[in-house]
């Protein structure tokens, strides 16, 4: 069955381009067009797609309200937040919503394609520019980190290097370990954690003071 998708974007020419790049792809497609957050919302409850790509700022609801009531909801959607970095405090937001990832708007094709993909199939997309920009409002607290009880000291290191938005390979490089064995780490920490993915590693990170805000 093909990957169902709704575009919502305030902007036409932005989800004509997308619905370009996304009809002309097998196995996806574009059932829904939404000019507004309440629109957004609408189609997205009763259309019930894998996958929405968000704009944040709409006329009538944000986009982060409208992802709020979307995975509230439970129908299983999945939100890619799409961005231009205008207000990086609303990424953060998004994220703490449960959004699965995000999106720039100048994306490549492909890249649009494959985060429609990649998060359909139940994973995180964590585009290393986009969490580094997002990450670089906040500091490392340094020694007042607080190590969760249910991870060793190697897993919280790894939580740390999450929270910076390293891939497998920085991490690996950072703590001396081969990927293979980042990768069995990182999958421990979500599992002890109770969280989704790598995106949520990073909310964790900074709701629980591994990262805070340093102005």
């Amino acid at each position: 069955m093909s990957l169902r998708v709704v575009l919502a974007d305030d902007q036409d020419l932005v989800r004509a381009g997308f619905r370009v790049i996304l009809g002309t792809e097998p196995g996806i497609e574009v059932v829904g067009e939404a000019g507004d957050g309440a629109e957004a919302l609408d189609l997205a409850l009763r259309l019930r797609p894998d996958v929405v790509l968000m704009d944040v700022q709409m006329p009538r609801m944000s986009g982060l309200e409208a992802t709020r009531q979307i995975l509230a909801a439970g129908h299983g959607t999945r939100v890619v937040i799409l961005t231009t970095f205008d207000r990086e405090d609303y990424l953060f937001e998004a994220l703490q919503a449960g959004a699965s990832g995000f999106l720039l708007k100048n994306a490549s094709p492909e890249d649009l394609v494959e985060s429609v993909r990649v998060v359909a199939r139940g994973d995180a997309l964590l585009s290393p520019e986009v969490t580094r920009r997002v990450i670089a409002r906040f500091s490392a607290a340094g020694k007042q980190r607080t190590r969760p009880p249910s991870l060793t000291d190697r897993e919280f290191e790894v939580l740390v290097e999450l929270a910076k938005g390293a891939s497998n390979a920085e991490i690996a490089a950072a703590l001396f370990l081969g990927e293979t064995t980042v990768k069995t780490h990182v999958s421990r920490v979500l599992a002890k954690l109770g969280l989704r993915d790598r995106t949520h590693a990073v909310v964790f990170a900074y709701e629980h003071g591994i990262v805070t805000p340093g102005g």
